[in-house]
């Protein structure tokens, strides 16, 4: 199984940026796919991001333009770079991986979530 652990979620004033990074570890050598999502309160939780790993990323509309997702595969890390940041931003992200198993199952993993807040 992969585990997940984010960090780099915090407070910010409008116009700021943040960097939010997610840890894997496990059976890492499975993951095919990892993204960022996130919740607001009363709001269903939303695809930010995604990266395969032929390296194809995929963005929300919302985002485009200001957050870029990327991996370090030497450090199992998968990072959240957020410039512009809008008080609709204003969520707890989450880190979620794909991956399969040694019996062809897949399945999906998901990281404690890491607050983010934008103030105006």
């Amino acid at each position: 199984q992969v585990q997940l652990v984010e960090s780099g979620g915090g407070l910010v004033q409008a116009g700021g940026s943040l960097r939010l990074s997610c840890v894997a570890s496990g059976s890492i050598f499975g993951i095919y796919f990892m993204g960022w999502y996130r919740q607001a309160p009363g709001k269903q939780r939303e695809l930010v991001a995604s990266i395969t790993n032929g390296g194809s990323t995929n963005y929300a509309e919302s985002v485009k333009g200001r957050f870029t997702i990327s991996r370090d595969n030497a450090k199992n890390t998968m990072y959240l770079q957020m410039n512009s940041l809008k008080p609709e931003d204003t969520a707890l992200y989450y880190c979620k991986a794909s991956a399969q198993g040694t019996t062809g199952r897949t399945y999906d993993v998901w990281g404690q979530g890491t607050q983010v807040t934008v103030s105006s």
